[in-house]
């Protein structure tokens, strides 16, 4: 599941289809992830995003509109939890660029009998948007924490039993640099992400 709904003033556009290196960022996460799961659905907020999407990725991947109208991270994953298929659901942003194939791997393998795995810096500040859930207990948990009046997905986590938690500095040793968590979200953070493709 690729979340894609948000509008980036910063770019006067939607973000998931602006281009690095002649390929929408949103292209870039899905090529990362060929082979690794067997469904994927990019979720946007609107009719016209579909349409943008769709013309983009063409039958890559199957776009569907949010459920609710609060606009919010929460809302985008509850409609794909509730439109998957799968028993586990990776849970992905569209300006990651350089999403590690290997970590995925790794949190899909890690949530098995687990109702989320989640990256967590030594901070303990978490990644929830490169993580796997549980599809139906996240599901759950999701429309009980819109229902509190909750928009993010840390209160969704918070409300879920048996979560792993993955120290980024395991997840270093599949992505030395974590670039994985690199996200476009301004003409700065394009620049820098042209100059990393460079040296890859």
């Amino acid at each position: 599941m690729i979340l894609a709904g948000g509008f980036s003033k910063r770019f006067g556009r939607d973000k998931g289809l602006v281009e690095l290196a002649g390929k929408s960022l949103v292209l870039h996460v899905l090529d990362k992830m060929f082979g690794i799961v067997n469904e994927t659905v990019v979720v946007v907020s609107s009719g016209s995003q579909k349409v943008s999407f769709e013309r983009s990725l063409g039958q890559r991947a199957r776009v569907i509109i949010d459920k609710r109208e609060e606009n919010s991270p929460l809302v985008g994953a509850l409609t794909g939890f509730e439109s998957v298929h799968g028993r586990y659901s990776l849970l992905l942003p569209c300006d990651a660029p350089f999403v590690s194939g290997n970590i995925a791997s790794l949190l899909l393998d890690l949530c098995i009998n687990r109702n989320a795995v989640i990256p967590r810096w030594p901070n303990g500040y978490v990644e929830p948007l490169q993580a796997v859930y549980h599809t139906k207990s996240a599901s759950v948990a999701a429309r009980a924490t819109l229902e509190q009046g909750k928009l993010d997905l840390r209160s969704m986590i918070a409300s879920l039993r048996n979560v792993r938690y993955v120290s980024t500095m395991v997840l270093q040793q599949l992505d030395s640099e974590l670039l994985t968590f690199f996200n476009v979200n301004d003409r700065r953070d394009l620049k820098r992400a042209e100059s990393i493709l460079t040296r890859l």
